[in-house]
């Protein structure tokens, strides 16, 4: 069964970095969404991850609309 959080050697590899401090910095310019626990180590939701970097699966993403403005609404 797979862990609902990465764990720490994944965190590294995601990362490229071992110390906390740089880790949650790249975190950050990632977009990616984490939290510290009491011990310092950083925990990361695992489908926040999957989702970040497309790995839900084709068939439940919702199809892109049409992104024409409505010219009707500004006449």
């Amino acid at each position: 069964m797979t862990s609902m959080f990465l764990d720490h050697e994944e965190v590294k590899r995601l990362t490229n970095s071992t110390g906390r401090d740089a880790q949650s910095k790249a975190l950050r310019a990632m977009g990616i969404v984490h939290k510290i626990r009491p011990d310092g180590s950083i925990v990361i939701l695992r489908d926040h991850i999957n989702k970040i970097f497309g790995g839900d699966s084709a068939s439940n993403r919702k199809p892109i609309k049409n992104q024409e403005p409505n010219w009707d609404a500004i006449r």
